[in-house]
């Protein structure tokens, strides 16, 4: 059943950290800080969600609803959750320890010169709270869901499992690649990246589908906006859409890769 309430509540508080993380980067002049926050911020929702939401009532003869089910879902959540935004949160603050603002973040900089540094605070930091508060439908979905788990639970596992696959395997080998000097100014396309251009976006994809059939066997069909709109931003906005208006120029033989690879789902190579 949605709650409304308990639902403001994971608003609150990510507004909360993302004006905390926000006074950070004003001291630091570097909003791209917020890219760690961006995972943390599905695991404090979903800490939120739990910690708010309503105690299940006893298990009832007329409703043969487990009581201990909903609980192992709510810790299923948690956990999948965790596992992903600490990974996550970790890759990227180590990868961009030490190093100046990302171009992105340079060119919304530039834009909105004079007085980035209070806009800041609503371009970027108080919107990818607003997104990450719709995409946690399926998390809170989950959480309050008083279903049994089923079989959906098991196949929503089984596609966030492909889903970290991907994303975390992307990642570890486009860091291997670009340790390598002997692969500066290269296209990676080896491992995962031969299968699709993107394997780590894929992998948030899938990841967020599963959480929804998760979502779903709680009877929360609702919490469908919030794979959608990590979908569309994946695919549409700040993922694959970004990052590929300006490579083809800063990598030579990018062009090559796209006429041969897949964008986004992973296929077999072009001939």
């Amino acid at each position: 059943m949605f709650d409304l309430s308990v639902w403001l509540s994971g608003l609150v508080v990510l507004l909360g950290a993302a004006f905390s993380t926000w006074l950070v980067s004003v001291a630091r002049r570097n909003v791209a800080i917020v890219d760690v926050l961006w995972s943390l911020m599905f695991l404090l929702a979903a800490l939120v969600y739990a910690w708010v939401a309503p105690a299940f009532d006893a298990p009832r003869a007329d409703v043969h609803v487990p009581a201990a089910a909903p609980l192992e879902r709510r810790a299923l959540v948690i956990a999948l959750v965790a596992i992903w935004a600490l990974r996550l949160a970790t890759y990227i603050g180590v990868r961009n320890w030490g190093h100046p603002e990302d171009y992105r973040y340079q060119e919304i900089r530039r834009r909105n010169d004079p007085g980035f540094t209070f806009k800041s605070l609503y371009l970027v930091f108080f919107l990818q709270a607003g997104l990450a508060w719709v995409i946690s439908l399926p998390l809170l979905g989950a959480i309050l869901g008083t279903r049994p788990l089923g079989w959906l639970d098991a196949a929503g596992v089984l596609l966030w499992l492909v889903g970290f696959v991907f994303e975390a395997g992307g990642d570890w080998q486009l860091a291997r690649f670009k340790a390598d000097p002997a692969n500066k100014g290269k296209v990676m396309d080896r491992g995962f990246w031969r299968y699709t251009r993107h394997p780590n976006y894929f992998g948030d994809f899938s990841i967020w589908w599963g959480f929804y059939l998760i979502a779903l066997s709680a009877g929360a069909w609702w919490a469908l906006p919030g794979p959608i709109l990590m979908s569309v931003l994946l695919m549409r906005v700040s993922g694959v859409a970004l990052l590929e208006k300006s490579i083809g120029k800063r990598r030579a033989g990018y062009e090559e890769y796209v006429r041969r690879t897949n964008a986004f789902f992973p296929g077999p190579p072009k001939a």
